[in-house]
């Protein structure tokens, strides 16, 4: 993809998708989407610890409302915050909070950029909406190029009502991710591609999804180890010198991301100092009608 300025901007802006930028910017999640619209074998969203950084976890989903009340919060304390992220702890784009909670905050935030974090199997139909919504940036989760593979990695795929499981599941899921990337980049949206490395699944399949995502206009991508858990807790996590060579052998496709903290869905702050900036932001409501937990 030809990235205009404005891409180049926000790339250099946006903590997420620049080393360089995440140690300068800061970026919030706001987790106001709970609903998830596939299994994957490796997802636990039960669970919340103080101490668990990862995808999926959230203290407890917040209302459209109360995003911005905690958004406006963070943003009087951090002047560094640049990029809002809608990443979960479900998939975004199967929440109407999502395009409610986008819309408002163009509307009371027009100096923050917007970013999701998705699975894809929506991206096609509802990008028109996020673009509507002033919708910059977005990552989309790819684990695998075959469907067939695709069984082997998502338990299921809830689509247009129905429950989708292996072939189907994975054809549906696939077909979508792709086009959504395409149409995405061809829309002039900055986009990331994840890739989770599973140990003895999908090793042979990431160069194949790098070069692919590449070829689509795809402008990044990340390729993060497997949190084992879930149906996936027998198997092991992968080294940095796995990740390393994949990285080597996909950057000829792809710039690749290497700083990536698999941040929780209400992460806030600066990589770095995100911890000490909830809790005193934290400790700052405390005595308001509500205490907006970040643990």
């Amino acid at each position: 993809m030809l990235m205009t300025a404005d891409g180049k901007d926000l790339m250099l802006r946006h903590p997420c998708f620049s080393r360089e930028a995440h140690h300068r910017y800061g970026r919030i999640h706001l987790p106001v989407a709970p609903a998830c619209n596939i299994q994957c074998r490796y997802c636990v969203r039960k669970f919340d610890c103080a101490n668990e950084s990862r995808p999926g976890v959230s203290s407890r989903v917040l209302t459209v409302g109360e995003a911005l009340e905690r958004l406006q919060a963070v943003v009087n304390r951090d002047e560094r915050i640049s990029v809002v992220g809608i990443a979960g702890p479900g998939d975004p784009l199967a929440n109407p909070a999502t395009y409610d909670l986008l819309h408002a905050v163009r509307r009371e935030f027009p100096g923050l950029h917007a970013c999701i974090s998705t699975n894809g199997l929506l991206l096609p139909e509802r990008l028109d909406d996020l673009l509507d919504a002033g919708l910059e940036a977005l990552t989309v989760t790819i684990n695998t190029f075959h469907q067939e593979k695709a069984a082997e990695i998502y338990a299921r795929v809830r689509y247009k009502g129905t429950c989708l499981t292996g072939r189907e599941a994975g054809a549906r899921l696939v077909r979508n991710q792709w086009r959504g990337v395409r149409e995405a980049a061809a829309a002039g949206l900055l986009v990331k591609v994840n890739a989770i490395l599973i140990p003895g699944i999908n090793e042979e399949e990431i160069p194949l999804i790098a070069e692919t995502a590449g070829r689509m206009g795809a402008d990044m991508m990340n390729i993060t180890a497997l949190i084992p858990q879930g149906e996936f807790e027998a198997l092991r996590r992968p080294a940095r010198e796995e990740l390393d060579a994949l990285r080597l052998l996909c950057g000829v496709f792809l710039p690749q991301i290497s700083h990536c903290r698999q941040c929780r869905a209400d992460a806030a702050g600066l990589g770095m100092e995100e911890k000490d900036m909830e809790m005193e932001t934290l400790l700052a409501k405390i005595g308001d009608e509500y205490v907006d937990s970040v643990f």
